[in-house]
């Protein structure tokens, strides 16, 4: 079982990976968000850390 700390932590580092792997991709958010289907607000919010 994790622990709030250890969510949170889990939450910045998949953030990160994200947005790292975009950047290396040559996207933009708004093409991220094209590609997966989603809202340009998912993919802001996704990369940002928020945990919902």
């Amino acid at each position: 079982m994790y622990t709030l700390k250890g969510i949170e932590v889990m939450q910045t580092q998949l953030s990160q990976f994200i947005k790292m792997k975009r950047k290396q991709a040559g996207m933009k958010q708004e093409d991220l968000s094209f590609a997966a289907g989603v809202g340009l607000r998912f993919v802001r919010e996704l990369e940002q850390g928020k945990p919902t």
